[in-house]
Formats: C-alpha cells, structure tokens, sequence
C-alpha cells in the first residue's frame, strides 16, 4: 500500500502579541524544523510524535511512505496567510505529483486541530478539504489531532478518521500516530467509513483542568479506553484549545464503529455531569509564593509553580515578570539562597549581555518585557536588577524528560542570572518549560531547588512531577488566560458557557 503522508501543527492563541510567519515554521523551535519530501521520513522515524509513531507502524505493515511537507511553529497568535498557502499549495503540489506517478492508496496527515489563520477559522478542515478534492472521496484520509484541538464539522466529515492524544502533557504522541495507522486498517478492512458518532460539550475548559494526570481527566480518559475495549470502537475526546475565537472552539468528543452512539453518549455523560469536577485551584502571584516557602520550609522535595498565564506552550513569549516580582518582593533568595529558580525566561537582550560580560560578573539588567494581553491590559513592567551572571551556554539542549525525550532544541545565547538569590534561567528564545533540562543547561540543578517557578500550564508536569512535593498554579498577568472567562470573546457562540 502507497501512503502519502504530510504534517501542519500549530496551535493559534487568537488573543497572543505575536504571530507565526513562515520564518517561525523553518525555525521550528519546540517543534521540528520545516522539512519536504523524503528527508521527512528519515528524520521522524522511531521520534516520539505523531507522524514518527504511523511511519513505525507503516514499516511493520510494509506499507511504502510518500513523504511531502511537515511544518510546525511554537503557539503563538495566527499563523500568517502567506505561511499557511505555502504550506497547503506544497501539499497539494506533491500530492498531485504522487497521484501522477502511480497514485497512492491513502493519505495521513499528522496536524494539530487547533490552528487559525489570518483569513482561515479552521485551516484544518480546509487543508482536509483540498486533500479531498485531489484523492477524489473514495480514498481514505486520516489524521492525529493533539487533545487540544478544535475539531470542527468540516474536519469530522472531509476526514475517514480522526484520532486525538489521550494524554496531557502529551507522552502518547507516538502511539496516536499509530492508533490513525490502525484507524486507517479498519477503515480498509471495512471497505467504507465506518460509522461516526459526535457531541460537542457546551463549556470551554481551562488548559489546567485538561490535566490527564489528575481527576477528573484521569478517570475521563480510562472510561474511554474501557469504552473502546467493550463496543469494538475507537473513541476520542479532544478538549478544545480555549483561547482560539472562532465559532467551532471547545470540546468535542467522537467515536467510530457500529456501536460508536453509544459508547460516546456514555462518554459525554461522564464529562458533561457533574460541571463542578472541572474547577480549578488558582493563586495570585504572591500568594502563590507565600505558601511555597512555607511548604518548601518542611519539604525535601521543590514546590513547583506553574506561571501559566506566560506559558509559551499556549501563545506566551516565555518573558513576563509578575513571578519573578513577586518572588523579589517576598524575597525568596533571601530565604532560600541559590536554591529559588525561575525558567525559562525569554530575553534575548539580557542574554547577550551576559555573553558579553562573562561568568562571575555582576550586570544591570532589565529583564523581561511588558506585553498586551487582553481586553487591553497589559503584563508587569520589566525588571531592572543587578545580577550575577553565574552560567553561560550555547542554548543546545538535549530533552531527557517524557516529552520529546531524545529531541533537541536550540534556544540560542543562554544564561543564569542570580538576582538577589534568585536564579533565572534566560534564554535567546522561547521555550516552554517541559523538561528538567531547561534549567540543567545553565547549571540550575532543579532536585536540588526549594521553589521552582516554571512557564509552563500542564506539560511541566510530566518531568517534574517525580521531583515535586508540591504544585500550585498562579495567575500572573499574561497573554494566555487561564480562566476563559476573562476573554473578550466574539465568534463564540451564546450557548457556550466560558467555563463548566
């Protein structure tokens, strides 16, 4: 069996300062860098995402890969029209080429869900659309999507299947690519579609409620797979990435097979009732960092805070400072000298400058940035201080962590600045903080931290969870709400509560 496949991954915070041009989708950065034809299968062969998990299982079917364009680009607000056309008319181009010579037998596209474009609401259902009209509606079309995507009717009914993470921080990236791979043989075995069933949840939920690793996720997700295993269906429940405006954004959960109506209607009833499950625990700033250092007083394990509001996962830029405030303001080094950390923080200025005046100096720096976050607001002023600068590195870091683990990524002029006892992991460029590695490679040993303070909203946990007595979840000013409530939403619909 021929199978062309192709990859198109970003997730759009609608509400974020920046957007992704065709620049951030060859420089990749948290993601592979952009690639075309061949050299895609090469690359991602046995890599732990979704297109490396359907090219493994696609070589121990023996089944031959026309590989064509795989891009991705860091969350941040829309991707440029420019970047998007040049994504899809790449696609189409080598589809065409393909069919050309010898035609293929199915397509899979490894794509995010949750993108938005300059002039495109569901960029996915689009793309599908015009891999549709090329491969005509006999041949089959599957996809992974990541648990956050949007997945709008357009993505349901141009696709033979759809299949989502099941777990957040994502460690089942692989096996998704190989659960559209199985999704695929069904679909040949059955020699038609099988039958889909769908319902759209009416409330967004937070990014923080989304957890997998905690109730009620936890429980949600093995219903599912218990599901799976009695109907004979493939389930899926993608959650909704709640920080795109578009009309189709929130939670969806979908099943395929003959007995796929009732599997998701017991699905959706688990998640639907009672609402209340999905609160969340929240703190200020300060707040936060008062009950750390208590905890940390007694603790033998770090305190981590997730700085979720600045998380560069979800449209942050990795370079706001309301935790890095409040940490001075209560002066946590003071308490805990050289064992209070923050990361990463993006300020390619600092950096520099710290390159420049070498380990063992003292600098004056202004770190961070002040930036537009909502409804006109804006994040906390820059912090001016003198630091230490008492690691420099290269910004090449080799993740070791769950997520992505074997990958490498490159942050550009990095260092550790000490402020005040405070060390702070900065980097040239963004990146969120998945893996204990972003602090090792300026030297910060996390193990051995009372506080670590991580911009991050979920993914942190999948490393630092084993090395944390406790987690607690802040809300310092950013571009990436927590609660979707406070957005100023307008493509919306009424009927969808801006939380459970």
């Amino acid at each position: 069996m021929r199978v062309f496949i192709a990859g198109f991954q970003h997730e759009t915070n609608t509400f974020a300062p920046s957007k992704a041009d065709w620049a951030a989708f060859e420089a990749g950065s948290g993601f592979p860098p952009y690639r075309r034809g061949a050299a895609i299968i090469e690359a991602y062969r046995g890599r732990a995402i979704p297109v490396g998990g359907f090219i493994d299982l696609a070589d121990a079917r023996g089944w031959s890969l026309v590989g064509s364009v795989w891009a991705g680009a860091n969350p941040s607000a829309h991707v440029t029209q420019d970047a998007f056309e040049r994504i899809a008319s790449e696609m189409v181009e080598d589809l065409r080429a393909a069919q050309a010579d010898g035609g293929v037998d199915a397509v899979y596209l490894d794509l995010h869900g949750a993108a938005v474009t300059e002039h495109l609401e569901d960029p996915e259902g689009e793309l599908l659309a015009r891999i549709r009209a090329e491969v005509g509606p006999l041949t089959p079309i599957v996809a992974s999507l990541d648990l956050h995507a949007n997945v709008t009717a357009r993505m349901l009914a141009e696709a033979d299947a759809l299949a989502a993470y099941r777990t957040y921080p994502h460690i089942d990236m692989a096996d998704t690519g190989r659960l559209a791979g199985r999704l695929l043989e069904r679909r040949l075995e059955r020699g038609e579609r099988e039958p889909l069933a769908v319902r759209r949840l009416s409330f967004l939920l937070s990014l923080n409620a989304q957890c997998t690793m905690m109730a009620p996720a936890d429980a949600v997700y093995a219903q599912l797979e218990a599901l799976d295993a009695a109907h004979d269906v493939v389930l899926s429940f993608a959650m909704g990435f709640p920080a795109a405006d578009i009309a189709e954004c929130g939670p969806v959960v979908w099943g395929y097979g003959d007995e796929a109506e009732a599997a998701v209607a017991t699905l959706f009833a688990r998640i639907d009732q009672p609402r209340s499950q999905w609160q969340l625990d929240l703190r200020s700033p300060e707040d936060a960092v008062r009950e750390a250092l208590a905890l940390a007083a007694d603790a033998g394990k770090p305190v981590v805070i997730a700085d979720t509001q600045d998380n560069p996962g979800a449209g942050g830029d990795g370079n706001t400072t309301g935790m890095l405030r409040a940490l001075l303001a209560l002066e946590a080094g003071a308490r805990f000298p050289g064992q209070v950390a923050l990361g990463v923080l993006a300020d390619p200025r600092s950096a520099a400058q710290a390159h420049a005046a070498g380990v063992g100096a003292r600098i004056e720096v202004t770190l961070g940035e002040s930036v537009p976050t909502w409804g006109g607001q804006v994040s906390d002023a820059p912090v001016r201080a003198s630091a230490v600068v008492r690691r420099l590195s290269d910004g090449k870091v080799t993740l070791k962590g769950p997520m992505g683990m074997g990958g490498t990524v490159t942050l550009g002029p990095s260092a550790c600045l000490d402020i005040d006892g405070v060390l702070v992991s900065v980097s040239s460029l963004k990146t969120q903080m998945l893996d204990r590695e972003f602090y090792r490679f300026v030297g910060i040993e996390p193990e051995q931290m009372k506080v670590l303070v991580n911009k991050s909203s979920v993914h942190f946990r999948a490393d630092f969870a084993p090395i944390a007595s406790h987690i607690l979840v802040a809300k310092a000013p950013g571009p990436m709400a927590v609660d979707p409530v406070d957005l100023p939403w307008t493509r919306l619909p009424d009927t969808m509560a801006r939380r459970p």
